[in-house]
């Protein structure tokens, strides 16, 4: 048993608890821990979220061990996703895109991770579906430079239609122009930081305050990568809030924690409590959250990229 400096990702706040082992499994307390308890050199956090994955698209073995305890799939067939031990799988279900949009037309989308709707008749019915599977949010794609996009008329319903179940919709938006569309027209989380067009303050300013961003900043590289790190960095300046997300499966990405997405953050100018804060890290009172030590760091030294699973022996007084 040991003295240990936790993360509580309530009250984004460092704390001093205690660790123990219980029954084989290594428990964080919120329990002042005894003047004389040694004290665990290093701190705690829960395991860390990507906002954006796709599960079907990568090997799945290395999720268990990572330092990812919980995921979000952003674009897959109903009933498609495995079980991952020690992780928390959430979904949208199906890519929502209209007849002939994206990525309707790509090989590496899996049958039926894409429903192509006509009209508010087919959105309300494939949200329903989505909702009844357990989805905890609507993809919808907007990308213009691919194919269709839905109007203005019918994007706004499903946001409509989505927020009647709470439900939000996350977009994928693409092309001139399209950010700022899909955040006037509802969209409450986009899935991909801006990387088309540089927008300018006043559309930084405007999204600040209505929309969050998924980061996926790492796939880019050049002038896109550019971009989207400015307007990353003067997004979070402006006040927004950006979560951490890699598209995991769009190409030759990790399975785990992104390095490369790490450190475009820090580019952004996010990192500090700030990066932890994106990489919305589990509840380590939680029992079923997993949990991961960064032997030798104080708050402010912690770094997610040297943070490994806490084992009983780190406990062993």
């Amino acid at each position: 048993m040991r003295a240990v400096t936790w993360l509580d990702r309530h009250a984004r706040s460092w704390r001093l608890g205690v660790g123990r082992v219980d029954d084989g499994r290594v428990v964080v307390t919120d329990e002042t821990p005894p003047d004389d308890l040694p004290h665990l050199e290093g701190v705690v956090t829960g395991a860390f979220t990507d906002a954006h994955v796709h599960l079907a698209l990568v090997d799945l073995a290395p999720l268990a061990t990572s330092a990812l305890g919980m995921v979000l799939d952003l674009g897959s067939a109903l009933g498609s996703l495995a079980p991952v031990p020690g992780v928390t799988i959430r979904f949208a279900g199906a890519f929502l895109t209209p007849p002939g949009g994206y990525p309707s037309d790509r090989a590496w989308a899996p049958t039926g991770s894409v429903r192509e709707i006509p009209d508010a008749e087919a959105a309300a019915s494939a949200v329903a579906e989505m909702k009844d599977a357990g989805a905890t949010c609507i993809k919808v794609a907007s990308n213009r430079t691919a194919g269709p996009v839905f109007s203005d008329e019918l994007f706004a319903a499903i946001v409509r239609i989505a927020a009647s179940v709470d439900l939000t919709v996350v977009a994928h938006a693409e092309g001139p122009g399209e950010a700022q569309r899909v955040a006037r027209l509802g969209a409450g989380v986009l899935a991909h930081a801006p990387f088309s067009e540089r927008l300018t303050d006043d559309e930084i300013a405007a999204q600040a305050g209505s929309v969050r961003w998924i980061s996926t900043l790492a796939i880019h590289e050049g002038e896109t990568y550019d971009i989207a790190v400015d307007n990353v960095r003067r997004f979070r300046a402006a006040g927004g809030t950006v979560h951490y997300g890699t598209d995991m499966g769009n190409g030759p990405t990790p399975v785990g924690l992104n390095a490369g997405e790490i450190a475009a953050l820090r580019d952004a100018g996010i990192d500090g409590a700030d990066l932890l804060r994106a990489l919305s890290p589990g509840d380590p009172l939680d029992a079923a959250t997993r949990l991961l030590f960064s032997p030798g760091a104080t708050p402010e030294t912690a770094d997610p990229l040297h943070a490994r699973p806490l084992t009983p022996a780190d406990l062993e007084a």
